[in-house]
């Protein structure tokens, strides 16, 4: 090979070899705009709820989780594009739960005080769950806890209900684990009463088949109590994302179809 040959094949060799490290550079970058614009993954926010409350959150015959406030979580999450866990809770641990990290947010008929608006933050309220009495059929002359005093009523513990009956002058709380405990209680008369939320006190008293026929709603609520959903203290990017999703189903008149499905 004469030396001008072997000049231009070490050149052309060179060139080549230049070409090619560019091309596996653009590569490069080329793979690292597609990693930069890969979609961001979708939030998972879980949700305790105490799955004993019908028609709000309950155990079905399946072992699912259903009621209104599944229901409802469910289209907030859809509406505001993250996904949504809902695990069940005891309540008598679910509020320390949340402190300590165990999950995103409770969604389980907590209402809205002010005592629990010092440790936690609420969404906006989605539901007006005033507290009302429910006794025997079979009583007449009651339309207020004023006239159970000296007899026991009962409620769930650490709920407003209970709160409202401690409040009655003369009248002896029974608290319980569950609610549906008390009604037990109420139709077998071991109690005279039981204080609830409109809502859980209706789905027992008028439409369980155990004790429609035993019990009855008297009187009007006699509190004025919105449920929210709680997040932790200052957590305000759950808050934000429970808020829009919860703002956009009112909006499209998803949560008053929810609503005419369980609570009417």
């Amino acid at each position: 090979m004469s030396d001008r040959l072997w000049f231009k094949h070490i050149v052309f060799s060179l060139f080549a070899l230049m070409l090619a490290g560019s091309m596996l550079s653009c590569q490069k970058q080329n793979t690292g705009s597609a990693q930069t614009a890969k979609p961001a993954e979708r939030v998972k926010l879980v949700i305790a709820s105490d799955a004993t409350w019908p028609p709000m959150e309950f155990v079905d015959e399946n072992k699912n989780i259903v009621g209104f406030a599944p229901e409802m979580m469910k289209a907030i999450a859809e509406a505001a594009g993250f996904d949504v866990e809902i695990r069940n809770t005891a309540w008598d641990g679910i509020f320390a739960g949340l402190a300590a990290g165990n999950y995103d947010a409770i969604c389980s008929s907590v209402t809205i005080t002010e005592e629990r608006k010092q440790t936690m933050d609420f969404s906006d309220p989605y539901v007006n769950a005033g507290q009302v009495l429910v006794v025997a059929k079979s009583l007449n002359g009651v339309s207020t806890l004023k006239d159970l005093v000296g007899k026991k009523v009962g409620a769930q513990i650490g709920t407003t209900g209970a709160f409202e009956i401690q409040k009655a002058a003369g009248v002896e709380l029974a608290t319980y684990d569950e609610v549906g405990l008390a009604f037990e209680d109420l139709a077998n008369g071991r109690i005279a009463g039981v204080v609830a939320d409109n809502p859980i006190a209706a789905d027992f008293a008028l439409q369980n088949p155990k004790f429609k026929d035993k019990l009855k709603i008297v009187g009007e609520p006699f509190t004025d109590e919105w449920l929210g959903i709680a997040v932790r203290k200052g957590d305000t990017k759950t808050l934000t994302l429970i808020n829009d999703g919860l703002a956009k189903i009112k909006a499209n008149g998803k949560l008053e179809e929810i609503a005419k499905k369980w609570l009417h």
